[in-house]
C-alpha cells in the first residue's frame, strides 16, 4: 500500500459518516479552543490590568519602622522616622506625595461635640485620634466634605484644629463647619476646619478625629510616627523600595520597612498565572474528553470494519498497513479538531478584545502549537483501536464481517 493509497483510504474512512465526524472533532475543537483561549486572554488580560489594574494599589506605598539590635544582639528596640520624612522622601524620583500618620493615644479623654458632661447620657465609643502631616489629602487620595485641610502653619503653630472623617462628624453631630464648630478631646476645644468624605487608603481615616502632629506633640505627648502614606508613580515601586529606607534613615537603611507595589512585569507574571492554573485545568479536561471520544469513535469504526479488514489482510495488506491506516484517520481528526479549535480560539480572543477595546494579545507558536496538539491527541488515541484492527487474523475478520 503506497502512501497515495493510504491517504485515500483514510480520506474515504473518516468522510463516510460526516455527522459522526462532527461529533468525534467536537470535544477536541472545545479543549483546543479552550486552551487557546485561556493562553491568548490570560496574556490579553495581563496586559490589559498591567496598564489600569487598581491605581490605588499600584501607585502606593507605605513605610514604617522596623526594628533595631544591639551590637551583642539581645535588646531590641523600635526604631523612628524623622519628622521630616515627607520632605526626604519627595526628593526622590517616582515619589508624587507623601504625609505622616500617627494613632495617638488619648488616655481614655473624652471626646465630644458639647463640653457638658451628663451622668445620665448613655456613653459611647469615641472616635479614635490620628495625627498627620498637611499633605495627607494627596498621599492617601482624601476627598473633602466639606471645610478644608489643616496647612503647615497650623502644623508648625500647634494650633488646635481638627479635621473629622464623615463617621466621626455624624457620630459628634457636625455636619458643617461655617459656624466654626468645636469638639473636646478632654477639656481641651479644638475647632473643626473639615470634614473628610472619603479617602482610597486607610478607610479607618472615615471614623477618626485629625489633628495637626504638632498639635498632637504640644497638647497630647506624641513621641514618633507609625508610617509614612507615599503616592508613587506607577512602575516605580521597586526604586522606591530601594531609596526610602536610606533617605529616611542612612546609616541604617534597615530599620526602615518598605511596602511597595510590585513592578508590571511582575504583576503581569502573577495574574497571568492565576488565570493560566484555572482554565488551562478546564482546557485538559475538555482535551481528555475529546481524545476519548476521538479512540471511542475509532474503535467504534474497527468493530463495525472487520469484514474490510479481513478482507484486506486477505488480500495481502500486512498488520503495520492496517495499523497505520486507523492511525493516520485518528491523526487526521485529532489535527483537523485541533486546527479549528485554534481558529476558533484566536476569534473569541480578538472578538472579546474587540467588544471591550482591549488590544489582542496572542503568540502565534501557541496558536500553531495548539493546532498540532489535536494531530497528538488523535495519535494517541488512535494508538489502541489501531492495534486492534492489526491484531485480528483475517479468517477471523472475514467470518465476522459476514
Amino acid at each position: 500500500m503506497s502512501v497515495r493509497d493510504l491517504a485515500v483510504e483514510a480520506s474515504h474512512g473518516i468522510g463516510a459518516r460526516p455527522g459522526r465526524l462532527f461529533l468525534t472533532i467536537l470535544g477536541t475543537v472545545l479543549g483546543i479552543a479552550a486552551l487557546v483561549v485561556t493562553m491568548g486572554m490570560a496574556q490579553t488580560g495581563a496586559g490589559q490590568i498591567a496598564r489600569q489594574f487598581d491605581a490605588v494599589g499600584a501607585t502606593q506605598a507605605v513605610a514604617k519602622p522596623g526594628s533595631t539590635q544591639t551590637m551583642s544582639g539581645e535588646n531590641r528596640a523600635k526604631a523612628q522616622l524623622p519628622w521630616d520624612s515627607p520632605d526626604r522622601v519627595q526628593r526622590l524620583a517616582g515619589v508624587e506625595a507623601a504625609a505622616l500618620l500617627a494613632d495617638v493615644d488619648v488616655a481614655g479623654a473624652r471626646i465630644s461635640a458639647v463640653p457638658i458632661i451628663d451622668p445620665t447620657a448613655v456613653e459611647g465609643v469615641s472616635p479614635k485620634v490620628v495625627a498627620t502631616s498637611p499633605e495627607l489629602l494627596e498621599a492617601v487620595r482624601g476627598e473633602l466634605l466639606t471645610g478644608r485641610m489643616f496647612d503647615a502653619g497650623h502644623d508648625a503653630r500647634a494650633d488646635r484644629v481638627v479635621v473629622l472623617g464623615a463617621d466621626a462628624a455624624e457620630r459628634l453631630g457636625i455636619n458643617r463647619v461655617d459656624s466654626q464648630p468645636s469638639i473636646f478631646i478632654g477639656d481641651r476645644a479644638y475647632t473643626v476646619v473639615g470634614i473628610l468624605e472619603d479617602t482610597a487608603r486607610r478607610r479607618d481615616l472615615l471614623d477618626a478625629v485629625v489633628l495637626p502632629l504638632g498639635t498632637a506633640r504640644a497638647d497630647l505627648g506624641l513621641e514618633a510616627p507609625s508610617e509614612l502614606q507615599m503616592k508613587i508613580a506607577v512602575g516605580s515601586g521597586g526604586v522606591v523600595k530601594d531609596q526610602v529606607p536610606v533617605a529616611l534613615s542612612p546609616n541604617a537603611p534597615e530599620n526602615v520597612d518598605v511596602q511597595a507595589p510590585p513592578t508590571g512585569g511582575e504583576l503581569q507574571r502573577n495574574i497571568r498565572g492565576d488565570i493560566n492554573i484555572v482554565f488551562i485545568a478546564l482546557g485538559g479536561v475538555a482535551l481528555i474528553v475529546g481524545g476519548l471520544g476521538i479512540a471511542n469513535v475509532t474503535l467504534l469504526s474497527v468493530m463495525e470494519r472487520v469484514g474490510e479488514i479481513g478482507l484486506r489482510r486477505a488480500l495481502g495488506a500486512t498488520r503495520g498497513q492496517v495499523a497505520t491506516q486507523f492511525i493516520v484517520e485518528s491523526v487526521v481528526v485529532g489535527l483537523l479538531g485541533g486546527l479549528i479549535g485554534a481558529a476558533l480560539g484566536v476569534f473569541v480572543v480578538v472578538g472579546v478584545s474587540v467588544a471591550q477595546e482591549w488590544t489582542p494579545i496572542i503568540d502565534m507558536p501557541l496558536a500553531i502549537g495548539s493546532a498540532l496538539l489535536g494531530g497528538v491527541i488523535g495519535l494517541v488515541a488512535g494508538a489502541y483501536p489501531a492495534m486492534k484492527a492489526a491484531s485480528l487474523e483475517p479468517v477471523a475478520a472475514l467470518r465476522g464481517g459476514l
